[in-house]
């Protein structure tokens, strides 16, 4: 089957017209201006409607793409004691999570291989009115590209029958992005610090927001995409998951359920600017990671307290060797 390339805009404006509409229904008093950072700008892009909401580990990946598309944005990174405490039990059980983590015995990935992961997805759908409406779970596999880069194609997906890779926006005769922060592959994840205050610190500093995202959230649901999409080598996500522990706001959800209807136990931090909460579902009894879930914790206009604006569980993780092969099944 041919591929298809996907809908403009598809994966790369999302996330900016989701802060378009958190930025109508804040009022000007919501929140405190951020201290010691400069003033920032934006060029906004219009997004086609309606546009399909990308599930929570791509809003990551959608925000990561028009980084080329906004100006100024805060690149400070000192952690915002606002949220309060971490709360205890979160630490404990991140903790558990980061030694069974670092116990667990990983192939390093090849450059020239793929990391696939099958999924099952759904994201919101945006109205004309600025509310959202769910979207049903469907069933998804990527191929992750795992080449040092510069890439065009980092990915290419199956879903609903057909075959869609994801292109980046770039500028003209710009040769790709390379592997990193927005790109992870398994050399550059083996290459973070394995502390965790550094590689926290790290994070901060690599990733990026959008005026009104609170920056320990954007870690946060930052270090969930680099969960979601790719085969982690163990200090390094035992690392990440420690950093996680240190992240104020953070906390432990008891009987959490992934979207596939796995019970578990979650980890979960709520942006109070933005009014959404994005927690992971992990396994009650291994701990493995099961997937993760964005959605609203007050009445908007975008939607009810609980509408979820995207969620993924993700159901085989491997790696191979060329696109569309998967698992145990050849091409």
């Amino acid at each position: 089957m041919p591929e298809r390339d996907l809908p403009a805009g598809r994966h790369s404006h999302h996330k900016d017209r989701l802060m378009q509409l958190i930025d109508d229904d804040r009022t000007p008093t919501a929140a405190p201006a951020p201290q010691n950072r400069r003033t920032r700008t934006r060029t906004r892009l219009r997004l086609p409607r309606p546009a399909l909401w990308m599930p929570a580990a791509a809003l990551a990946l959608a925000g990561a793409l028009t980084v080329g598309l906004v100006t100024n944005m805060d690149s400070g990174y000192g952690i915002e004691q606002s949220a309060g405490p971490v709360d205890e039990k979160a630490v404990v059980l991140l903790d558990r999570i980061a030694d069974v983590a670092a116990k667990t015995e990983v192939t390093p990935v090849r450059d020239d291989q793929l990391v696939y992961i099958k999924s099952l997805t759904a994201g919101a759908e945006a109205h004309e009115d600025g509310s959202y409406e769910p979207g049903q779970l469907r069933e998804r596999e990527a191929w992750w590209s795992q080449e040092p880069g510069p890439v065009k194609k980092p990915a290419l997906f199956y879903e609903g029958g057909g075959y869609s890779p994801l292109r980046e926006l770039l500028p003209p005769g710009s040769p790709g992005t390379p592997a990193g922060i927005n790109r992870p592959t398994y050399r550059w994840l083996a290459s973070l610090p394995t502390d965790p205050g550094e590689l926290l610190d790290e994070l901060y500093r690599l990733t990026k927001t959008v005026e009104g995202e609170e920056k320990a959230q954007a870690v946060f649901d930052k270090i969930g995409y680099l969960l979601g999409t790719s085969v982690m080598p163990p200090r390094t996500a035992a690392a990440l998951y420690e950093a996680a522990a240190k992240i104020p706001g953070v906390t432990r959800m008891e009987n959490a359920v992934d979207p596939a209807g796995r019970p578990g136990v979650g980890i979960r931090r709520v942006d109070q600017r933005v009014s959404w909460a994005t927690e992971w579902i992990f396994d009650s009894e291994t701990l493995t990671y099961l997937g993760e879930r964005t959605y609203l914790t007050k009445d908007v206009r975008k939607g009810k307290k609980g509408t979820v604006l995207g969620e993924t569980a993700v159901l085989k993780r491997a790696v191979v060797d060329e696109y569309r092969e998967r698992p145990g099944a050849g091409t």
